[in-house]
């Protein structure tokens, strides 16, 4: 253990400006706020890049999903080469275009996304959203840290007043409940991203055996 020695004050001047009973509260209370912000700045710092690195993360899969709000054309085409070709089949065997069954699909008709892929991108925006205020709040805690750690001009008595006031500041604002409170939205943002994920892996389980029956017809084409 360091023990610090201060030079004695001189007559009369124990609680002045330069008076070494604020030297010693302003090291003192330093080496407090240090030893009190370094774990909270730590947490500061882990919820920081997790919420960047997953911000990254959930925009990738939104951006995948984009394709979601816009029409198969690919899927269009092969349904109505499997019309053309059922119609030239049927006209060859002398049916009648009124019994020949088609799917009736529409290229000119306007385009409606599913229900289920507004749900999971409003799932994954919300995600995206929490994620990147967790982030902004972060960098502004952060921040606060940086700044309530900065030195102080002054004299010794001057220093002493205004880190006691930074220091009620930090008890007013209560920062570290703010900390649980950025963790709890980080952990929103994760579970509405992971609801999101589960819907989107069963929608696509749900509908595999369509696409199936899609590559088939095509194959016997």
């Amino acid at each position: 253990m360091c023990i610090t020695w201060y030079p004695p004050s001189p007559p009369f001047e124990e609680a002045g400006p330069t008076s070494s009973v604020w030297r010693a509260y302003s090291d003192e209370s330093r080496n407090y706020d240090t030893d009190m912000l370094q774990d909270q700045r730590g947490q500061v710092n882990i919820l920081l890049v997790f919420a960047g690195l997953f911000s990254a993360v959930v925009s990738n899969f939104i951006t995948a999903s984009s394709s979601d709000f816009q029409p198969d054309y690919q899927r269009m085409s092969a349904v109505l080469l499997f019309d053309q070709i059922n119609i030239q089949r049927a006209l060859a065997n002398g049916t009648s275009l009124n019994d020949i069954t088609t799917s009736g699909t529409n290229p000119t008709a306007p385009f409606t996304p599913s229900s289920n892929g507004v749900l999971i991108n409003g799932l994954w925006l919300t995600s995206l959203a929490l994620s990147l205020v967790t982030a902004f709040f972060a960098i502004l805690v952060d921040a606060l840290y940086s700044h309530y750690l900065s030195p102080i001009p002054g004299q010794p008595q001057v220093r002493t007043h205004t880190q006691h006031f930074r220091y009620k500041g930090l008890i007013k604002w209560r920062l570290r409940a703010c900390i649980g409170f950025l963790q709890l939205l980080l952990h929103l943002s994760l579970m509405t991203f992971m609801w999101g994920f589960a819907l989107s892996t069963f929608v696509t389980n749900y509908h595999y055996p369509r696409a199936d029956f899609v590559t088939g017809s095509q194959e016997y084409l």
